[in-house]
C-alpha cells in the first residue's frame, strides 16, 4: 500500500505545483495562450466542467458534484483492491497514479468549479484543439500500467 500512496502523493502534488506555476504564476488564467515550444508545445487555458474532451458539460452544477463523488469513490476503491490484488511495484505505481490525479483533478472541481487544462500539443501538421493537464497524464499512463503489465492474483490464479 506504501507504494500506491507515495506514488498517488507525488501524482497529486506534481500536478497541484503545476497547475499553481502554469495557472497562476505564469498567469495563464488571464493570458490565455503561452507558446512554449510552438507548434508541438503551448499552454492554452481550457476549463473542463465534464469528462474528457468536455462529455458531459451540460450541466456543469451537477456534474461538479458528482464527478468529485466518483473520483473520491474510484481512488478508495482502487486503493482497496490494489492493495488486495496487485503484487508488482509497477502496476501499484499505476493505481496509485491513477488515484493522484483522479484527486487532483476533483480538488480542481472543488476549488475552480472545472479542472484546469493547460496543456497543448500538436504535431506534424495537426492542429489539436484539446487541452489536457499533468493530471490526467498520471490517469493515462496508470491505467496503461495496469493493464499492460497486469498481475492480479485472480489472473495468476486462473492461468
Amino acid at each position: 500500500m506504501r507504494v500506491m500512496l507515495l506514488t498517488a502523493l507525488a501524482a497529486f502534488g506534481i500536478d497541484q505545483l503545476s497547475k499553481w506555476a502554469v495557472v497562476h504564476k505564469l498567469n495563464l488564467i488571464e493570458v490565455r495562450s503561452i507558446d512554449v515550444l510552438p507548434p508541438l508545445l503551448n499552454f492554452r487555458m481550457g476549463w473542463n466542467t465534464g469528462i474528457n474532451f468536455g462529455l458531459l458539460s451540460d450541466n456543469p452544477e451537477f456534474m461538479r458534484v458528482a464527478l468529485v463523488v466518483f473520483a473520491i469513490v474510484v481512488s478508495g476503491f482502487l486503493l482497496w483492491w490494489g492493495n488486495r490484488n496487485l503484487g508488482r511495484v509497477i502496476t501499484r505505481m499505476g493505481a496509485g497514479a491513477i488515484i493522484g490525479g483522479a484527486l487532483a483533478n476533483a480538488l480542481d472541481r472543488v476549488i475552480y468549479g472545472a479542472v484546469a487544462d493547460f496543456l497543448n500539443i500538436s504535431c506534424c501538421g495537426i492542429n489539436n484543439p484539446y487541452t489536457f493537464n499533468i493530471a490526467d497524464i498520471f490517469i493515462f499512463a496508470g491505467a496503461f500500467a495496469l493493464v499492460a503489465f497486469d498481475d492480479t492474483k485472480g489472473e495468476q490464479a486462473a492461468g
